[in-house]
């Protein structure tokens, strides 16, 4: 009888021992937790630009992962090829809105790559209206279309031939994305007109390279596109024709 009351006493001590241990071990876990809530909480009342780098990295993290994506859809509006026209000058907002008409295209994303041709002529020191025009007749402001030849996009870049050029940008399918094509396409015209010593040359040779001799009027085409341009820009009432 007295050994089974050793061994019951001896169960107790140790049944005491590991309920204390595992109390002693949650309760420092629990504390912890405590303080690092408490200091993460702090931290992010007194830089609250943290707040919003955490809430943004979660919520990608919760996209990324499809999670409730019914209730926290993706927020695609920084990738939009698109502007309020009220936002550009005078001349540039003439130039959106004459080839929103003639073209049939919404008046916003034409409002952004009319911003973008500005940047990109400066770069190039190509004139903006050029560009425009350029677009205007490879694929009247298009950016899914796609030639019998295999050029795609705004400026109808051989994609195949000039892959290394989206490189940078992500890789070939960003052909499709109106702003990547149009900078492959005017980096490529510039090299053109500079190579060739003339605009002129230069659009003959964008066309279809060295085995262009006849172009089919496009040259003219695009010229008299971007005189057009240059007129509304200046004010004039150019008929959409």
């Amino acid at each position: 009888m007295s050994k089974t009351c050793t061994l019951c006493n001896t169960f107790r001590t140790v049944l005491s021992d590991l309920a204390l241990g595992l109390f002693l071990v949650t309760h420092s876990g629990l504390a912890m937790v405590g303080l690092v809530v408490a200091a993460s909480v702090l931290a992010l009342w007194l830089k609250p630009d943290w707040l919003q780098a955490s809430e943004e990295k979660l919520f990608t993290w919760l996209r990324e992962r499809q999670v409730l994506v019914s209730w926290l859809p993706e927020n695609a509006a920084e990738r939009a090829t698109a502007m309020s026209v009220r936002e550009l000058p005078a001349p540039q907002a003439a130039v959106a809105n004459w080839l929103a008409r003639k073209y049939k295209v919404a008046p916003e994303p034409l409002a952004a790559l009319v911003a973008e041709a500005q940047v990109l002529s400066q770069k190039y020191k190509l004139a903006p209206h050029l560009i425009l025009a350029v677009m205007a007749i490879e694929s009247n402001f298009h950016p899914f279309v796609q030639s019998h030849a295999g050029a795609q996009g705004l400026m109808q870049v051989m994609t195949s031939i000039h892959a290394k050029r989206y490189q940078a940008y992500g890789g070939s399918l960003t052909a499709f994305d109106p702003i990547t094509n149009m900078r492959v396409g005017v980096a490529l015209l510039a090299d053109f007109i500079r190579n060739k010593g003339s605009v002129e040359e230069g659009l003959r040779y964008y066309l279809g390279g060295d085995t262009v001799f006849e172009d089919g009027g496009y040259v003219a085409k695009v010229q008299a596109e971007q005189a057009r341009l240059d007129q509304v820009a200046a004010g004039a009432n150019v008929p959409v024709l």
